[in-house]
């Protein structure tokens, strides 16, 4: 269980990008910004979420650029509009981390702890114990336990997960949802 009365300006926030902060493309992917469209309410949320963390991190598996779909520079250009237009919005996001490997054993790879790894690395006060996890996956409800974190999983893309689950601790329908949870804004 999130002990929600204890989250403060200490934790961090990880979120996943694809179905927690934009639509997810059915079996395909987000190849440029044109394509790029925020779920409902997510803009708003994270304004609400942002006092609440010390540290906001999106973490994302983009396998599109390994296989030739995308370049390195489409999801870049992708990354960087989608930062300005959460800031425009009164948010910001303190860092992104993505990994392009195919190689589901690689090590920046969700369910991999790479990523998280990096994110200590840049910002040394994240304690993964303090830490949430917001995804759309049981790859990012692994992500979030490898490392130490709790889970949220958001019911936008895969809505019939079976509970209880021993990746999840808690179960939303979205990102805006999870806002209204907390208390601390």
């Amino acid at each position: 269980m999130l002990p929600f009365e204890k989250i403060d300006k200490s934790w961090t926030l990880f979120l996943d990008r694809d179905g927690v902060i934009n639509e997810e493309k059915y079996m395909d992917y987000v190849y440029h910004y044109l394509e790029f469209k925020f779920l409902d309410g997510v803009l708003k949320a994270l304004k609400k979420l942002r006092p609440c963390f010390g540290r906001i991190v999106v973490v994302t598996n983009q396998r599109g650029v390994e296989k030739k779909l995308m370049t390195e520079e489409a999801l870049t250009d992708l990354h960087q509009q989608m930062m300005r237009d959460i800031e425009e919005n009164g948010c910001k996001i303190d860092a992104l981390f993505y990994c392009t490997s195919l190689d589901d054993h690689h090590p920046d790879r969700k369910p991999q702890t790479g990523m998280a790894k990096l994110a200590k690395k840049r910002f040394p006060e994240i304690e993964f114990g303090k830490s949430i996890m917001i995804g759309n996956t049981v790859s990012d409800m692994m992500f979030g336990k490898n490392a130490g974190m709790y889970t949220v999983f958001v019911q936008t893309t895969n809505p019939d997960l079976p509970l209880p689950h021993p990746a999840v601790d808690l179960m939303v329908r979205d990102l805006p949802a999870f806002a209204d949870r907390l208390s601390c804004f």
